[in-house]
């Protein structure tokens, strides 16, 4: 049995994605704002929102725990509207011996999507793969794309 593994899930949006991306990069404040039951903090330890190399911490619920997690951002591709972060710290750690979250917009008119892909490393067999925080990402798009949609 692998210990590696990668899921990948995707949600369309009706908010303009363009919109979705640049809060993405910009402000992932907002996603704490908006989505306070799942998300209840949001952190800036080094960098600067948009730039590659920028560290936040997160706290969220996951399963009925609050979960915390520290990212590196290592990679933003604007012309892809692609964002990938390392977890560098946090729970997750605690499972995982490496930890990387991907998030890609694709503008399709009024449809778009957004992809999550998650790429990870157990640390033994009895660690589950990570489908609750992937369902958890999709309910958090889906409550922002919403959120956006009748904001703008």
């Amino acid at each position: 049995m692998s210990l590696q593994g990668k899921l990948i899930s995707e949600i369309n949006i009706k908010c303009d994605g363009d919109v979705f991306y640049k809060i993405i990069k910009y402000k992932p404040y907002d996603i704490f704002r908006i989505c306070s039951d799942k998300i209840q903090n949001m952190n800036i330890h080094e960098g600067e929102l948009g730039n590659i190399g920028t560290v936040k911490s997160w706290k969220f619920t996951h399963g009925g725990k609050e979960i915390g997690v520290k990212d590196v951002i290592e990679e933003i591709d604007d012309e892809k509207k692609l964002i990938k972060k390392k977890v560098i710290e946090g729970d997750l750690l605690d499972y995982y011996k490496s930890f990387y979250v991907t998030i890609q917009v694709e503008i399709k008119g009024e449809n778009n999507l957004v992809t999550w892909i998650m790429e990870y490393e157990k640390k033994n067999t009895n660690v589950p793969d990570p489908h609750t925080y992937m369902e958890l990402c999709l309910s958090v798009t889906k409550d922002f794309g919403l959120t956006i949609s009748s904001d703008t």
